[in-house]
């Protein structure tokens, strides 16, 4: 859903949203009931009139993509079906709550930004995922590890930030309960004289609330990740990396004339994949050029080959020709971030920049569940956009996919460098051992 939508859905995610407080609440208005009243008791917000609707139950996600329309007839984008008010008779839209209007558009934009979302007002699967994560808090509900269905939510995340405050290792705070957080919390139980289950439930939360405010604050994730950094050597000898062509099959992505996402990222990891493997590291492509794995698949993936990094290609487009440049992105929230991949996704930007002619869009951190849902640090590295003909004619190169590649090599080598040893952007050469060569 988006601007100029309308559907029964936009009511629930009003109400999210005003109850997150995205949304002003406005004054209700007096009952039907008491003298002078006016009419039924409403909820207004700007020129609509909104029923009272709870958020209870999970949020109604409509069965379409969360990309926009193409605005040039010469750019295929994945689209959803198009539900616009003029397209729909009978009542005023606006009367029960149901129109996506600029109000709400603006307070999505402001909740996706808030959550590490692309802050585009289109409401699709990962936007509603995150609305109904927000409105977990933490007691509301018995916490524990589920092999199959594992607890996701802000409830979550407000647990693992509390027990990595006090020094367990929970990994980092992604609100997903996992066995690493089960563990964590088993210790905090044992220290505290509970029965270690592992469950999160009313004698736990009393303890965690004793030590609320005594414990605050600090970032031992980032020191442990830095220490496991360090322990692995300057030598890439061993280090698995999960390489992730940005779709696949029938999922094209991205199409400018001749110029396709898919086949461009396809051919750019394996000209990666073959410098890795040729410089000593372990190399896997999540998939192959004949299929499209969901995001949560390819991080499912990358977990069951136990790689030490994934590195993920895309390409981009705009609304205008004039849009272009580089960017990379690492798993992180205001919560905190993965320390490793923020690093990695540095390194891999200023050795792009350096190494190439594209304009810097610098790195970001996001949520995206491909960065969210893997174990490893995880990085997505956004190569140009085919929309401007600058970029396009950069990546329609073999030479400057190969250059690409290189760049991203030198950024793996130099994440296991130490400081003293760190050599300047763009000057590494990472060589090619002679064992793999005589393979």
């Amino acid at each position: 859903m988006r601007l100029g939508d309308r559907d029964p859905s936009v009511i629930e995610v009003r109400a999210a949203l005003i109850s997150l407080s995205f949304l002003p609440a406005a004054p209700r208005q007096p009952d039907a009931s008491a003298p002078g009243s006016g009419g039924p008791r409403l909820r207004n917000h700007g020129s609509s009139a909104l029923p009272e609707v709870p958020v209870t139950g999970p949020l109604l996600v409509p069965a379409s993509t969360d990309l926009p329309h193409p605005t040039d007839p010469h750019v295929s984008y994945p689209y959803m079906s198009d539900r616009r008010v003029s397209d729909l008779s009978g009542s005023d839209p606006a009367a029960d709550g149901s129109l996506f209007d600029e109000a709400l558009d603006d307070a999505v934009r402001a909740f996706q930004q808030s959550r590490g979302l692309s802050a585009d007002g289109i409401i699709g699967p990962d936007t509603f995922r995150a609305l109904d994560e927000a409105r977990r808090k933490l007691g509301d509900r018995l916490l524990y590890h589920s092999i199959n269905h594992p607890f996701i939510g802000d409830d979550v995340a407000a647990l693992q930030e509390r027990l990595s405050n006090m020094g367990f290792d929970v990994g980092r705070a992604d609100g997903i309960f996992s066995s690493q957080t089960e563990a964590a919390l088993k210790d905090f139980q044992h220290n505290r004289g509970l029965e270690p289950d592992g469950r999160c439930g009313p004698l736990t939360l009393r303890e965690l609330k004793k030590l609320e405010r005594t414990v605050v604050g600090g970032r031992p994730d980032v020191l442990r990740e830095s220490v496991r950094l360090l322990q692995q050597g300057p030598s890439l000898l061993g280090v698995v990396v999960a390489i992730d062509p940005g779709h696949g099959g029938g999922d094209p992505g991205v199409t400018v004339g001749q110029l396709c996402e898919r086949d461009l990222m396809a051919d750019l990891a394996s000209r990666l994949e073959a410098r890795l493997l040729a410089s000593g590291l372990e190399a896997y492509l999540l998939h192959g050029p004949h299929e499209s794995p969901d995001d949560s698949e390819r991080a499912h993936r990358a977990n069951e080959i136990g790689a030490d990094l994934l590195v993920s290609l895309h390409l981009d487009a705009g609304k205008s020709p004039r849009a272009q440049g580089v960017s990379s992105y690492y798993f992180g929230n205001a919560r905190g971030s993965s320390a490793v991949g923020e690093r990695l996704a540095g390194l891999v930007q200023k050795e792009l920049v350096s190494r190439t002619d594209l304009v810097n869009c610098r790195t970001h951190a996001k949520t995206w569940e491909l960065l969210r849902q893997t174990l490893m640090p995880a990085i997505r590295t956004d190569l140009g956009y085919l929309t401007n003909p600058h970029d396009a004619a950069a990546l329609e190169s073999q030479e400057f996919r190969a250059t690409v590649a290189e760049g991203i090599l030198a950024a793996v080598q130099r994440l296991f460098l130490p400081p003293d040893l760190d050599p300047p952007t763009g000057q590494l050469r990472v060589p090619t051992l002679a064992s793999r060569t005589a393979r």
